[in-house]
């Protein structure tokens, strides 16, 4: 093989490889081209390629420095991160510390300031960035005084492991530095800000009177420890210690029931398993003050009924500024906010065999080969609620390899709120679709309940034609009466692969202007983007989709009666109707 051959084997080796992000071997490839193509130009036989042989072997050079370059920035922003974690950590314990300081807490709190101490001067010494190292002394400085304080001592001078007397350890008075504002050392400012929080909707209604027994009995402490085995794994119940769970360690948390099992297309493109810092630059549980159901996207894994059930749930928080899963996810800041936490650990509630149960796992999440995230994600950059909730589910119900569920099971999980299923029957002579869509209509406004709608079987045929995909779950998110029109808003949780029938954004025939104007929509608009979101007149509904999935809030309820028994699905007839207790 000549230089030439060589050489162009050596090219198409690096484009492969720089299409694959693996700068530094498409790098190498690429000079070998070029060291080729230069010997070629020197020692090959005269003719009138030669010129290009030498301009392209100056092409890849130019390429092979550029490569080199972006991988050095690289890595030099991967030890600038590195930094800003440890940072971020250092703040993540010193808030901690602040919120059992003004819980009354005192040697939770004193604990915690230590940690953040040492934390900080560790960081501190392994820094070659001035404002980090700044930001770390200031740190330090305001955990070590709050602890003295909280202990009764009262400091004559700095400590010199603090204050080394360079400038660079001087407390800076300008913002930046300054990572959470001093707090006077002889009180504790408590923050007022939520206090005026609306109750949240639980499992059992807080409202409600307890009658007989406030305590379980022997029976109901067996079932209960009986069925907190889920999947191999044991889930408590929730209870109030669970609200002091530690979520700082010396090193970032790993969880001790292992990586979830992959499915099967997560598997074809898994490359390997990372934490956000090494995939976001600033990450975050949730930006912006509200969860935004719009940005929620489904991927390889099969769990739309969970997918469209946290599209609800999160309209529902926008709409109502009430929190339902986002009050699930800890830790919290001391606004009930849920956080991100750069140790890795987090503690998920849901609502499992009869009661909250506690679910924990830590934040590595599975990449593909191009850096891509291979589980649903949010489409706002740095974004983690949506990836850690399915995490948390996917967990308990066994790995990623998830056989699908429904959305009353998924909402009952997340939220608590009371399932019902209501089946789409229009042969049926009892079934009254005009009384269901204002049930809906009224229902929905009020906030009593959460919908979502599941296509049934479909043929290939139907399914390219209405643009619809069978066996699927969709979020509801509006229903409107519009000009004795019943519409729905309907979500498909991939976030593309819109209905492609009436009032699709494909219709001209029913989209007038004043209809336009009703719903605040522009099909022409909507056509330039899929994002999975698109109005359905209810008669299309009631042809094409199999069942409403309806999750009813339980502070509707002035009484309820709560029971923990087993039975045994091998006893009593088949299926009993008459009788639920013996056979449910």
């Amino acid at each position: 093989m000549g230089y030439v051959e060589e050489a162009v084997t050596s090219s198409t080796r690096a484009v492969e490889f720089d299409r694959a992000g693996q700068l530094e071997v498409a790098s190498y490839y690429y000079r070998e081209a070029a060291r080729l193509l230069e010997l070629a130009y020197k020692h090959g036989p005269e003719n009138e390629e030669k010129p290009n042989w030498w301009r392209k072997a100056q092409e890849y050079k130019d390429r092979a420095e550029v490569l080199n370059k972006q991988r050095l920035e690289s890595q030099e922003q991967q030890v600038q991160s590195a930094e800003q974690l440890k940072l971020q950590r250092c703040r993540f314990l010193l808030s901690h510390a602040l919120d059992a300081d003004e819980s009354g807490d005192k040697e939770a709190a004193v604990q915690l300031y230590t940690q953040a101490v040492e934390h900080s001067l560790a960081a501190r010494s392994e820094t070659s960035d001035t404002e980090i190292h700044q930001k770390l002394t200031a740190l330090a400085r305001q955990a070590l005084e709050r602890a003295e304080d909280l202990k009764g001592i009262r400091q004559t001078q700095k400590l010199s492991s603090v204050e080394e007397g360079d400038s660079a350890t001087t407390p800076p008075s300008s913002p930046a530095a300054d990572p959470v504002k001093p707090r006077p050392t002889n009180t504790i400012v408590r923050n007022s800000v939520n206090n005026a929080r609306p109750p949240l909707h639980r499992g059992s209604s807080a409202h409600l009177k307890v009658s007989g027994k406030d305590t379980y009995s022997d029976e109901e402490k067996r079932v209960l420890l009986a069925t907190s085995r889920i999947n191999q794994i044991d889930y408590v119940p929730f209870m109030s210690v669970d609200l002091s769970e530690r979520f700082q360690y010396a090193i970032p948390f790993t969880d001790k029931d292992g990586m979830l099992a992959l499915a099967a297309k997560q598997k074809r493109d898994f490359a390997r398993w990372a934490r956000p810092d090494e995939f976001c630059s600033e990450p975050k549980m949730v930006q912006g003050a509200h969860v935004d159901c719009f940005s929620i996207k489904q991927t390889v894994v099969s769990d739309c009924s969970f997918v469209a059930s946290l599209a609800v749930s999160a309209l529902y928080e926008k709409r109502f500024g009430r929190r339902l899963v986002t009050s699930i996810i800890y830790p919290r800041n001391r606004n009930k906010e849920p956080i991100y936490n750069p140790f890795g650990k987090y503690m998920v509630k849901l609502h499992l065999n009869g009661v909250p149960r506690k679910v924990i796992i830590d934040d590595y999440l599975p990449l593909g080969r191009y850096g891509e995230l291979l589980c649903s994600y949010s489409t706002n950059k740095n974004e983690l609620w949506i990836s850690l909730l399915e995490k948390a589910y996917m967990k308990v119900m066994g790995g990623y390899d998830f056989p699908g569920s429904n959305s009353n099971i998924d909402l009952h999980a997340l939220t608590g709120w009371i399932p019902e299923r209501s089946a789409i029957r229009t042969s049926e002579a009892d079934f009254n679709s005009e009384a269901l869509f204002n049930n809906l209509l009224t229902r929905l406004h009020k906030g009593d309940v959460l919908i979502t709608v599941a296509t049934g079987q479909l043929s290939d045929a139907e399914a390219d034609r209405t643009g619809l995909v069978p066996t699927h779950a969709y979020a509801v998110l509006d229903i409107r009466l519009v000009k004795d029109k019943k519409l729905m808003k309907l979500k498909n949780p991939w976030s593309h692969v819109r209905w492609r029938g009436n009032y699709s954004e494909l219709d001209t025939l029913h989209w007038t202007q004043e209809m336009k104007t009703a719903l605040d929509y522009d099909p022409s608009s909507a056509a330039m983007f899929d994002n999975g979101v698109f109005w359905i007149d209810y008669e299309s509904i009631l042809r094409f989709y199999d069942v409403f999935y309806l999750n009813w809030n339980p502070g509707l309820f002035n009484y309820t009666y709560c029971i923990h028994q087993s039975w045994s699905a091998g006893v009593g007839p088949v299926k009993d109707a008459y009788n639920i207790g013996d056979n449910p």
